[in-house]
């Protein structure tokens, strides 16, 4: 225990000092993760928005708050998991180049070796794209995949991913609202 968070706040540090690609011009603070170390639920999202980057938190603005509700739906406390994204500075437009992916995942790819959740749930295309590519399954529209759980694995995971919409997207679609918390409510048996 003791070591995995030795290496969380290491791997942090790399994140808090990198300079890869030009999103560290505009940063306030990086934005790591956060929550249980030993999570087994990791939940992973796009990158920072204005509060998360103004507070070095992630899902900390209006998609963090209903992100919560979301969490209580499936049986869930934010304390309990461990939230990360792929993306950890600072993106204005929502809306990463591939040399920012690249530049980051290495870091969330280390995350994700050090904590070894049984179960991450992917929160939106970005990160639906990234672990699909990596893991080599089967690319589809997120209204086929959403809620459907994949088994993956490599040297240092094995585990279930899960897509599901970014909560943001309730936001921008009020109508997609009841689809996304439907999907929280069901996906409370596989965590």
């Amino acid at each position: 225990m003791v070591q995995i968070k030795t290496d969380l706040l290491k791997l942090k540090e790399h994140v808090e000092n990198c300079k890869k690609c030009d999103l560290w011009k505009g940063r306030n603070k990086a934005v790591f993760g956060e929550g249980d170390e030993n999570a087994e639920v990791m939940l992973i999202g796009l990158g920072p928005g204005y509060n998360e980057d103004q507070q070095g938190r992630p899902f900390v603005g209006a998609a963090g708050k209903l992100l919560d509700k979301l969490l209580a739906l499936a049986g869930l406390k934010r304390e309990e998991v461990y939230i990360a994204n792929v993306i950890k500075s600072y993106l204005p437009d929502n809306k990463p180049k591939k040399e920012q992916i690249a530049a980051c995942t290495p870091y969330l790819d280390k995350q994700v070796e050090i904590i070894k959740p049984k179960t991450i749930v992917l929160l939106g295309n970005v990160a639906v794209k990234y672990v699909f590519e990596k893991f080599k399954l089967p690319k589809a529209p997120m209204r086929d995949i959403h809620v459907k759980p994949f088994s993956v694995a490599s040297l240092f995971l094995k585990a279930k991913v899960i897509p599901m919409y970014h909560p943001a997207a309730a936001l921008r679609n009020p109508g997609l609202r009841s689809t996304i918390e439907e999907d929280w409510e069901k996906i409370k048996d596989v965590l």
